[in-house]
């Protein structure tokens, strides 16, 4: 991956999101302790990219365990934030054709930095190939204080909402029995 940004950082501005957290539950499903995005910085339809602001509070389910006096936001948080983005541009775009989509994998992923509670960090991601129906493949960058701290490649697939709830219908009418 290339050190330099998906998004020109000067094109950001966290005062002045284009979507807040409404808009964001809107086309993404996660809420509580799940929800990894504070609002949408910036969307280019044309280049297949956006950005995002994740704010790192001191309130955040993993700050007490991860770890006692020296919270770190785990890498997988940082994936599942990028990965929300990403379901995010897709869905808002109509680029799979899917009622959800879903983490299908990721990619050269490098953690290059630290993330604490008081930073915001920055979230990028650039559509590189979508295959309606099938995927989607995205590069991400996330960034701290103008600092690269994560950087990869994603794949996005489509969830078959009606497949799921038929699989916990069986599963539930089995544990009933």
């Amino acid at each position: 991956m290339s050190s330099k940004f998906i998004i020109d950082l000067d094109l950001l501005d966290v005062n002045q999101p284009i979507a807040d957290i409404e808009a964001i539950r809107e086309l993404n499903p996660q809420r509580h302790e799940m929800e990894q995005l504070t609002a949408i910085l910036y969307e280019d339809t044309d280049k297949k990219a956006c950005a995002a602001l994740k704010k790192i509070t001191e309130d955040e389910f993993w700050c007490r365990g991860h770890m006692p006096g020296m919270p770190l936001m785990p890498g997988v948080i940082m994936l599942e934030a990028v990965a929300q983005l990403s379901s995010y541009f897709t869905q808002k775009h109509d680029l799979l054709g899917a009622d959800m989509v879903g983490f299908g994998g990721v990619d050269d992923v490098r953690f290059r930095g630290l993330v604490t509670p008081g930073d915001d960090l920055i979230l990028m991601v650039h559509l590189l190939k979508s295959r309606r129906g099938r995927m989607c493949i995205a590069a991400f960058q996330g960034v701290v204080n103008g600092n690269l701290v994560l950087e990869g490649r994603l794949r996005g697939i489509p969830i078959p909402i009606s497949a799921v709830e038929e699989q916990l219908a069986r599963r539930n009418s089995t544990s009933g029995s």
